[in-house]
């Protein structure tokens, strides 16, 4: 991953000083760089938070919408499958409340995935227990949001609301780092 990593600043540097965002947008699309990444990479290449910041945000939120578009299509074919091969089944849905005192109703029919992995049942728990919000924003802890606006959507959340509580959590976690790394830069260099 380190050399990845260094790969991409390598990348961001080798552009045009008038470019660079590019390089930045193109980092944020990557899942684990994503914008958190992607923004300190640009700072460290010398651009101003910003310019990298937003740029980082722009490259993430465009992966996350192919993902939870991507995620959406393949759940409703899952579902309208599932639905044709049991048209005697009832509709089902499970409301998650989150502490955030958000809720989400979620269609919990033709799950496609087995409900006894127990990594899908951890991710279900803790979707119930946080809702869209929460899982936004404390999924990148452990996981890509890429990974977890995935999951959210696979559970039946609504994509629209997964993909902007998702660039709101990136934009909120690419902004306190990337100020972060900056002030570190500051220091470092005075």
């Amino acid at each position: 991953m380190s050399d990845l990593l260094i790969d991409l600043q390598a990348f961001t540097e080798s552009l045009p000083p008038l470019l660079r965002w590019v390089g930045v947008l193109l980092a944020g699309l990557i899942p684990y760089v994503e914008a958190e990444g992607a923004s300190v990479i640009g700072i460290v290449a010398g651009i101003h938070p910003a310019i990298a910041i937003p740029a980082a945000v722009i490259g993430n939120a465009i992966a996350l919408l192919v993902v939870v578009s991507v995620t959406s299509a393949v759940r409703s074919g899952v579902k309208a499958a599932a639905g044709a091969a049991s048209s005697a089944g009832s509709a089902r849905s499970r409301t998650a409340a989150g502490s955030t005192g958000a809720v989400d109703t979620i269609d919990t029919t033709a799950t496609a995935v087995d409900e006894s992995n127990p990594k899908r049942q951890r991710m279900r728990r803790v979707f119930d227990r946080w809702g869209v919000p929460g899982v936004s924003f404390l999924g990148p802890l452990l996981l890509p949001s890429h990974v977890t606006a995935a999951a959210m959507v696979g559970f039946g959340a609504p994509k629209a609301r997964v993909f902007v509580w998702g660039v709101v959590a990136v934009a909120a976690w690419a902004v306190v780092i990337g100020v972060l790394v900056y002030l570190g830069v500051q220091v470092a260099l005075h």
